[in-house]
């Protein structure tokens, strides 16, 4: 009965996205959760909805939604989107590494900049804009096929970029300092890293949300943690359960009609509860 959903094309590219976001957010979410670095990958989240507003407003205002804009409406919102989150990540880089002492501050500024940003776009731009909400909570179940073929490239180069500066990653997101005194250029590593922060969370923005996608970025990681000290098996780990959370949410979402990106934040936050009592009830239980 379930599976009978999935005959339909919207199921198919809503799975399909699910698989490919799980992906990312496993790998990267496994650095974030290891270097500790959520409140930075918040900020980035949070300041990308003011490209989601920029491109809003260069497409319907500037363009006048005509040609290749018209034929893709959700384009220039991405491309926005991924423009701040990088710009973002690139400064909160700088920001962490030479300004310490004010970083959550700087952090929290361009946080909301970012949403204040956006906001104002969007008042500027003229027309209707229902689907908007969609970049704040997420609308799994419409993605499209184009927005799959983005997917898909994004994680392409998260894949190229970890497979080939794993190491220095690894050596990096548990030992700074030991990092630096091998002469490991510390600071590129960290902000590449926050870089590859800022296009995951650009493929999440579509499934869950902008406002929790941290939850997504850090749940599978942080269960998997509590199970793997390797960080290969965590990240192995993590692509799993956030296949398994991404594919509950999309079928609690199709069944009872709820809001995805709500319903896989729920999942994977009950599954997170669960993990870490049986953790806990098995260390008392030793």
């Amino acid at each position: 009965m379930m599976l009978s959903a999935f005959e339909t094309g919207f199921m198919r590219n809503a799975l399909a996205a699910g698989i490919l976001v799980s992906i990312a957010c496993g790998i990267i979410g496994s650095f974030v959760v290891v270097r500790r670095i959520v409140f930075i990958s918040g900020g980035i989240a949070h300041a990308a909805y003011g490209g989601v507003g920029l491109g809003y407003w260069l497409q319907y205002a500037v363009l006048s939604g005509a040609g290749a804009a018209a034929a893709r409406p959700g384009m220039w919102p991405l491309a926005g989107a991924l423009l701040f989150s990088l710009t973002a990540a690139v400064v909160m880089g700088f920001v962490t590494r030479r300004g310490r002492q004010r970083a959550d501050t700087v952090i929290g500024v361009l946080w909301a900049i970012g949403m204040a940003l956006g906001v104002v776009f969007i008042d500027l731009t003229p027309g209707y804009k229902a689907n908007l909400m969609s970049y704040l909570f997420g609308s799994i179940l419409a993605v499209s096929s184009w927005e799959i073929t983005a997917m898909a490239v994004l994680d392409i180069i998260v894949l190229l970029v970890v497979a080939l500066l794993y190491r220095p990653l690894r050596a990096v997101s548990f030992d700074e300092v030991f990092s630096e005194v091998r002469g490991l250029p510390v600071g590129a590593l960290h902000i590449t890293l926050l870089c590859l922060v800022a296009v995951s969370v650009v493929m999440m923005m579509r499934v869950v949300g902008l406002i929790m996608v941290i939850a997504l970025l850090t749940i599978p990681a942080a269960i998997s943690g509590m199970f793997n000290r390797r960080l290969s098996l965590m990240m192995v780990w993590a692509v799993v359960l956030g296949i398994v959370f991404t594919t509950a949410g999309l079928m609690a979402a199709w069944q009872w009609n709820l809001t995805s990106g709500a319903a896989v934040i729920l999942s994977a936050g009950v599954c997170y509860f669960l993990a870490l009592a049986w953790k806990r009830a098995k260390g008392e239980a030793n």
